[in-house]
């Protein structure tokens, strides 16, 4: 029993491993063959943005990476200070007094506070009072939360699970922005300073053929 031959297989050819990255290096070679016409003030400004592109993405990593090493640690303090601290609830005393400049004050975000007079008891069952900052428009009889430490004075609330959030990516979106500034201006100065550098060889290489193009060179000289 003859059996039909089989058909010889076919190779696929073989991938150039860093073909596109020899190139944007400059590999002089590498570029002949393809670019039989880059100058090399052409590959400078490949090698330019090669490298503005490989340090935004190392860069970025970095940036994500120090977030979330962020958000991980206040996290871990936040948690802590819940066991640490003592959550309760004040009731005020006094009206909220109205700043007369109006300007909000910075206190787990940016809302309008001023100090008001508070009574709490700790977790000992001792009645204090004592000042605190409330939102304003807090009505005299109503209660607020108030985190208390060891000894039973108030203390910086922990951070709350939304605020972690909003600070990591906060925090990510402006190293991010800050790392983009500096990447795309000093890309921006690089290429600025090819640019000279090509119109200064442009004029030289047109002070130099253009006598010839135009045939000028070959024009008798007056005495």
């Amino acid at each position: 029993m003859s059996s039909s031959p089989r058909s010889a297989r076919i190779a696929p050819p073989r991938r150039r491993a860093g073909r596109h990255l020899r190139l944007a290096l400059g590999r002089r070679h590498s570029v002949r063959r393809r670019e039989p016409l880059a100058r090399p003030v052409d590959r400078a400004r490949a090698r330019a943005w090669l490298i503005a592109g490989l340090a935004l993405a190392v860069g970025l990593a970095g940036v994500i990476t120090a977030a979330v090493l962020g958000y991980r640690a206040t996290g871990r303090t936040a948690e802590a200070d819940r066991v640490r601290l003592h959550r309760t609830e004040a009731t005020v005393l006094d009206k909220i007094r109205t700043e007369e400049s109006g300007v909000g004050r910075w206190s787990g975000g940016y809302q309008k506070r001023t100090d008001t007079s508070v009574s709490w008891t700790t977790p000992d069952g001792l009645a204090r009072t004592g000042t605190v900052e409330a939102p304003r428009g807090t009505a005299t009889g109503s209660t607020l939360v108030l985190w208390l430490d060891e000894s039973g004075a108030p203390a910086t609330a922990p951070a709350t699970p939304v605020g972690l959030v909003v600070g990591a990516v906060c925090t990510g979106l402006a190293g991010s922005a800050t790392l983009a500034a500096l990447i795309g201006g000093a890309l921006a100065l690089r290429l600025r300073v090819l640019d000279r550098r090509a119109d200064r060889a442009w004029e030289r290489s047109w002070a130099r053929w253009e006598p010839r193009w135009s045939g000028r060179a070959n024009q008798p000289q007056d005495d």
